[in-house]
């Protein structure tokens, strides 16, 4: 990995938390992901299942994590199995986890080969009473493939048809949510790098790029720090390009008098950032883009204030809409008719902003956290207000990343990278 390790206390004290929401008497397992084919011989790079990495701190495949409290034997309370390392694997692929190595990374005693994954299962499966599933239950799910964990799934339940079977998702939607001090430590560290592409590319862009080459750009100071690269795949978007919500051709020329929205962020140990940013290719905004600009940013600052305890997902982006429809008015774009005669299922206001303003962050861009429940202290939150206006040849979306805090305003992890107009002009200039 290229991260620099992280101390394993923060595995340790998540696991404890989500021994301590489980059933008397039971067990949870936890898989990594497959390796994933592409053709032939050739994989997508590896990324490790975010849920086995939030309990343990272990990054690579053929992994398995039992977590058993109340197990008579102590030594099986908390178990990993992995895939058995030998000279030839590390030869051919670099060396895997040691029994001593993931000690040190999980600060889990009792590691064993995978090859004794069912023995081992099959003594404490006959000591439990409930097993703990595995499922993707995210609001943004759409996942199509069979996955390890659902083979796993699958083949648990055929092997033991009488125990019960809990959920662990809504354990860890709840879990993950909170972010530990070390964990948002690992997330600054992602704004930070993200930070270093963003002013790389404030001194590059010019009239005649090609937006892959600002992609460019990002990767080599990504990987420079290391990143592995993207925490997800960027926005380079050019003119009105930046009028489609998930442009990721990234294969346009930027001309002379657009902007371009960039949506990137750079990931950190699996942690995300994520950050959208608007700049003007010959690094003068227009009068009229300033004017945008200033619009999405009074939103975006107000939007920010509401990111407190107690606040509901669904009421602030009703107070958000509200705003933004005060802002298009002003603009021009809509008017007193527009508002009094709009879909309360689609207000007017959607015609130009039409995402929401905000989700949760962390491991996954689009982070675990239950929208139907209050906001919390050290939960981390975007910030993404956007206004998009094809008719004009260009959309304007600014997005920084916020740590709520018990009292007062949130923290903004991406406080150093320039937002305002006069900054970011002055930087291209410089």
């Amino acid at each position: 990995m290229k991260y620099t390790p992280i101390n394993n206390k923060l595995f340790t004290k998540n696991r404890k938390k989500f021994a301590s929401q489980m059933k008397p008497n039971s067990l949870a397992i936890f898989n990594s992901n497959d390796i994933y084919p592409i053709s032939a011989d050739s994989t997508l790079p590896f990324q490790q299942h975010r849920d086995i990495f939030y309990l343990s701190g272990v990054d690579q495949e053929e992994s398995i994590l039992v977590i058993f409290p109340d197990c008579p034997k102590e030594k099986y309370r908390e178990i990993l199995f992995l895939k058995e390392t030998n000279a030839h694997i590390a030869v051919w692929e670099g060396e895997k986890l040691t029994k001593e190595k993931a000690f040190e990374t999980s600060g889990i005693k009792t590691v064993y080969w995978l090859q004794d994954m069912e023995k081992i299962l099959f003594e404490i499966m006959t000591q439990c009473d409930t097993v703990y599933i595995n499922t993707n239950e995210h609001y943004r799910a759409n996942v199509e493939v069979e996955t390890r964990e659902d083979r796993f799934t699958k083949w648990l339940k055929e092997k033991y048809p009488a125990h019960a079977v809990a959920k662990s998702n809504p354990v860890l939607q709840r879990l993950r949510s909170v972010k530990e001090t070390i964990e948002i430590e690992l997330i600054q560290n992602a704004c930070n790098i993200t930070e270093k592409g963003f002013k790389r590319v404030l001194n590059f862009v010019k009239p005649g790029v090609m937006e892959y080459e600002i992609e460019a750009e990002f990767m080599h100071e990504f990987l420079r720090n290391r990143s592995k690269g993207f925490a997800y795949t960027p926005i380079i978007a050019s003119g009105n390009n930046a009028n489609v919500l998930h442009y990721i051709e990234n294969n346009q020329q930027c001309k002379t008098g657009d902007l371009i929205l960039m949506d990137v962020g750079a990931e950190y140990a699996n942690y995300a950032s994520d950050m959208t940013r608007t700049i003007p290719v010959s690094g003068r905004f227009s009068e009229r883009q300033k004017t945008v600009y200033n619009a999405v940013l009074r939103v975006k600052k107000e939007a920010t204030k509401m990111l407190v305890p107690g606040t509901m997902w669904e009421d602030y982006h009703i107070e958000v809409g509200k705003l933004m429809t005060s802002e298009l008015i002003s603009l021009g774009l809509l008017d007193k008719a527009d508002v009094q005669n709009e879909n309360p299922d689609w207000p007017a206001y959607k015609k130009y902003f039409m995402h929401g303003t905000s989700h949760h962050m962390g491991l996954d861009t689009h982070d675990y956290g239950i929208l139907t429940e209050p906001m919390a202290a050290n939960m981390v939150f975007t910030v993404e207000p956007g206004i998009y206006i094809p008719d004009e040849g260009f959309g304007i979306r600014l997005e920084d990343d916020m740590v709520i805090q018990e009292n007062g305003a949130p923290v903004n992890l991406m406080k150093n990278i320039p937002i305002e107009i006069d900054e970011i002009e002055s930087l291209m200039h410089s």
